[in-house]
């Protein structure tokens, strides 16, 4: 539960808020299962904050302060987070429905089993992010640094990736049907047993990527390199190849 004293504080207004964070640099804050909704958080500082199991759906959050906040069972659907800082954050098995994160620094954030369903992350940083396990069915990662993430076993169904960063990221067993990857930088990512069926991989850079038993009918790789591809049992019914032949 929040602490009364903290929830107070910053219920009775943000400059009341940012004055106490400024005067009181060692003191951690507990709003953990407070009740925010819609609650304007336009750049508060909220680092090393604990908003476990706190709502704050529809909450302005723009260029907020959150590194190193937890943020775990969280629910920010619909909240506005446009270029806010999360770096390093906690937010295993949080809710980000339709959320907008454009910009946002998220690097190295702990978001095992979250939910990103439609969230808008276009242009955001998760470089190193653990994302395992997590929903990330028709979200907008166009443009997004992932390289060296670990996104094993996600939900990316329909997501948009265009021209997106994933050099080395684990995408092992990952579902990615239909999903839009024009242009994007896959170098030496794993992509082992994922499920790949009418992929767009239309120009991107495929070079060393583990293919091993991934599903890729019906997938375009048109203009894409391949380069040292591990292709080792793949399945590629129907595959527009590089050259633009299709694949029996």
């Amino acid at each position: 539960m929040a602490k009364t004293d903290h929830l107070a504080i910053l219920q009775f207004g943000l400059r009341h808020w940012l004055e106490w964070r400024s005067r009181s640099p060692g003191e951690y804050p507990d709003l953990s299962e407070a009740h925010l909704p819609n609650l304007n958080l336009r750049g508060a500082n909220l680092s090393n904050t604990n908003l476990s199991k706190a709502n704050l759906t529809g909450a302005m959050l723009l260029g907020a302060n959150l590194k190193d906040a937890i943020l775990s069972l969280a629910t920010l659907s619909y909240a506005e987070l446009t270029e806010a800082d999360l770096t390093k954050a906690n937010l295993v098995g949080s809710s980000f429905l339709h959320a907008s994160l454009r910009g946002a620094e998220l690097v190295g954030v702990n978001a095992i089993a979250s939910d990103f369903s439609a969230a808008q992350l276009q242009n955001a940083d998760l470089g190193e992010a653990n994302l395992s396990g997590s929903e990330l069915r028709k979200t907008n990662l166009r443009g997004v640094n992932l390289s060296h993430a670990d996104l094993s076993r996600t939900n990316l169904l329909e997501a948009e990736l265009a021209e997106a960063n994933l050099y080395k990221a684990n995408l092992s067993q990952a579902n990615l049907r239909e999903a839009h990857l024009t242009g994007v930088y896959l170098l030496g990512a794993n992509l082992s047993f994922s499920s790949l069926e009418g992929t767009d991989f239309r120009w991107s850079n495929l070079s060393k990527v583990n293919f091993q038993g991934a599903n890729l009918s019906r997938a375009n790789l048109r203009g894409a390199n391949l380069t040292k591809a591990d292709l080792t049992g793949v399945n590629l019914q129907g595959t527009i190849m590089p050259d633009g032949t299709i694949h029996p």
